[in-house]
């Protein structure tokens, strides 16, 4: 099977011949080729570089366009700065009233604004080179991410509490530009695309439902209406989110190494593919190839079908290459 045929055949429930191999790949990219993660994030040559590279290395079934969340945010017109050894950074958010939006640029276009632009032409790029033999990532922040990205995280926590009608006003925002976004990148030929909503794990189940869940929602049919697969990366423990997720019915949902796979099979059902729950830090950078190992395999064996190999998160910088060949080994599917 080709790295896409394993990986639609996953989504799909189908048997494979082993596991789709999708780790995510920033820094540790970057760094691998000898470059950084400035030009990585600013630069979709380096990135789509990158990734190949790590690809013909480490034998893995998806390249993505991720690079870090403030794509969407620069389209806005906030001012990131980019740093060699560091994510980009957010200079400052843009808004210092959830109730006066005027200092976002309205409906930012992916074609035009220059990071987003960026991300479609890594993407368009890998179509080219890679176009019907292997898995193409694109990626949007959620509502709720994005929202606090525009804000600061302190300040829109605080708006979602007191003031839900504004803070609900900005995630509309948000997930207008997101599901643009996603469509922009589904046409240049990405298959699924990756919904980064970070700070939602620290919402309890009430207000997430309330506040965050309908555009999550939103934004997850509008790209899957659209041709695209849907996969959805909360970090951190979201355990108590799941019976909601459940009713997003993406196609993908990755789980960090703290939630419960048990509970997760459960309330996400048979259908979804579950990938994750490698701890990318205790494991993956700090572990051995015989731990990796055996992590993955009491992973799938927890979790069962249908099932993709990835840590919780990205794969750190300073990650032994022979540890990230570990988790990239070939696990076969097991009915």
């Amino acid at each position: 099977m080709t790295s896409l045929e394993r990986y639609l055949a996953t989504v799909h429930g189908r048997a494979t011949d082993m596991l789709p191999r999708v780790p995510i790949l920033m820094q540790f990219a970057a760094e691998h080729i000898g470059s950084n993660y400035a030009a990585f994030a600013s630069d979709w040559r380096v990135l789509v570089e990158a990734n190949l590279r790590c690809r013909e290395q480490f034998g893995f079934d998806q390249v993505s366009a991720i690079s870090d969340p403030y794509r969407e945010t620069q389209g806005f017109g906030a001012e990131i700065q980019y740093i060699e050894d560091h994510a980009p950074c957010l200079v400052r958010p843009p808004l210092s009233d959830i109730h006066d939006l005027s200092p976002l640029r309205d409906a930012p276009d992916p074609y035009i604004s220059e990071r987003m632009l960026d991300r479609l032409l890594a993407v368009r790029e890998f179509k080219r080179l890679l176009g019907g033999t292997c898995s193409i990532l694109g990626w949007v922040e959620g509502p709720v991410a994005e929202a606090a990205d525009l804000r600061g995280v302190q300040d829109f926590l605080l708006d979602l509490m007191d003031d839900g009608a504004a803070a609900f006003n900005l995630m509309e925002r948000c997930t207008a530009t997101a599901i643009r976004f996603a469509r922009a990148q589904l046409a240049e030929g990405a298959d699924t695309i990756g919904i980064g909503d970070a700070i939602a794990s620290q919402l309890p189940p009430e207000l997430y439902r309330e506040r965050v869940w309908p555009l999550e929602k939103r934004l997850v049919e509008a790209i899957q209406a659209s041709g695209g697969l849907a996969k959805l990366h909360i970090c951190g423990n979201i355990t108590h989110l799941l019976p909601h997720l459940a009713e997003l019915n993406v196609d993908i949902l990755d789980i960090d190494h703290m939630v419960d796979p048990v509970t997760t099979r459960r309330c996400m059902g048979p259908h979804t593919a579950i990938a994750g729950r490698i701890d990318p830090v205790g494991d993956v950078l700090h572990g051995t190839p015989e731990r990796i190992r055996a992590a993955v395999t009491q992973s799938y064996a927890a979790l069962g079908n249908p099932h993709m190999v990835m840590a919780g998160c990205e794969i750190p910088s300073g990650t032994p290459p022979a540890n990230l060949a570990a988790l990239c080994e070939p696990l076969p599917y097991a009915p």
